[in-house]
């Protein structure tokens, strides 16, 4: 059996369309206004109603942020590398792959794109090479992820790629004073094998 590569590695991956590789400090400004816009602030659960969405940023915050970003190279057990827009160079969000769970082959998977990477494909690009990674690459048995049940768009997404609905965590997220459920979803290696990120093409081709 071939031997996974480690976490400590850090790919570059390409795609038609976008690229991910490591964070460079190139990228810290780019990452701050995807994080600080009010729209993905929601989606992602960081913030409870549209006040908090709105409050401008304190130094303190952006000192953590650079750190964070400038020390994600040096992780030995999860994987957070930038989406890059290949006709810009410009970074547009970032997939991350943790909660690594060397004995059961499994980890959880995220991802992020701000505005300049929406409605563009880049999303479903990102997840695939990613995805792949970590199945062909890192030898996973098994990614997980969940998402809010306000946010049919990622779930899309994900559901092109192969991951499955397996479950519901209720009114996980309170927004607005709305309760919001968490779906969980996730992918195995031998569905990967299978579609390689293309469930609905094999679909076709069975019937």
């Amino acid at each position: 059996m071939p031997q996974p590569v480690s976490f400590a590695s850090k790919p570059h991956l390409t795609g038609p369309t976008v690229s991910l590789r490591p964070f460079t400090v190139a990228d810290v400004d780019a990452m701050r206004a995807v994080l600080r816009d009010p729209h993905v602030r929601r989606l992602t659960g960081s913030v409870h109603d549209e006040t908090a969405a709105l409050e401008a940023e304190d130094s303190f915050e952006l000192d953590r942020l650079r750190q964070w970003y400038l020390t994600r190279v040096d992780q030995p057990d999860r994987l957070d590398l930038a989406i890059i827009d290949a006709a810009t160079g410009e970074c547009v969000g970032e997939v991350v792959l943790n909660q690594w769970d060397p004995g059961n082959q499994s980890c959880n998977f995220r991802i992020l794109l701000g505005p300049a990477g929406q409605d563009r494909g880049f999303g479903t690009e990102a997840t695939r090479l990613i995805v792949g990674y970590g199945f062909e690459s890192l030898l996973l048995h098994r990614i997980s992820l969940e998402v809010y049940a306000f946010n049919p768009r990622a779930r899309h997404v994900y559901e092109k790629v192969g991951f499955r609905a397996e479950g519901t965590r209720r009114d996980a997220f309170r927004y607005e004073g709305t309760w919001i459920d968490a779906i969980l979803m996730s992918i195995l290696a031998p569905e990967w094998a299978t579609h390689r990120g293309h469930p609905n093409s094999c679909r076709h081709t069975e019937h």
